[in-house]
């Protein structure tokens, strides 16, 4: 098995016990017995607790952030075209897939300053926004009303149907275009 794919499937199993268990039930142990490895090939990877849960943020927000700004750099109207990337990158990462919501909340538990390139994104991702074009103040809120989207389906507080989600991200979007 080449190493990204013991990498892949050690990130993969220490998502699936935090979300099953719970976070604090991430051990470099019961990583390495779910991911089908040896606490030492585990080791290899990951030589902490801390640079696991670091891997873990790391691995999936970097695709979080390549599909955003290649969603804005796509997007022929200029106007909201970040707010917009930013609306359709978190509706995806709210679907039933929490890999990216363990490995956050597991920083956020265990190791808060693992959250500091989440964090510098963000705020890469506000000036975006607030420069995007139209009223910052508006596009914040699109902004914060996704997020908040996303944060109902991580605590399942009051999830939308399928069906519901798609017509609140159909007039999140139709609000970049308006003004």
């Amino acid at each position: 098995m080449a190493n990204n794919d013991t990498r892949h499937k050690i990130l993969k199993a220490a998502s699936n016990i935090v979300q099953q268990d719970g976070i604090l039930d991430l051990t470099l142990e019961a990583a390495a017995e779910q991911a089908g490895v040896s606490k030492g090939g585990l080791l290899y990877h990951f030589p902490s607790k801390d640079a696991l849960i670091e891997g873990m943020v790391q691995h999936l927000f970097e695709n979080y952030a390549v599909n955003i700004k290649k969603e804005a750099d796509q997007d022929p109207v200029q106007k909201g075209r970040w707010t917009r990337a930013f609306i359709k990158e978190t509706y995806q990462q709210s679907t039933p897939d929490k890999n990216m919501d363990a490995g956050l909340m597991a920083a956020a538990a265990i190791n808060p300053d693992l959250l500091k390139p989440v964090q510098d994104a963000y705020e890469e991702w506000q000036q975006n926004i607030e420069q995007d074009g139209f009223d910052p103040i508006n596009a914040t809120v699109l902004r914060l009303a996704v997020d908040g989207l996303w944060f109902s389906e991580i605590f399942g507080l009051a999830p939308l149907e399928k069906s519901q989600r798609k017509l609140v991200l159909e007039r999140l979007i139709q609000l970049t275009k308006e003004e």
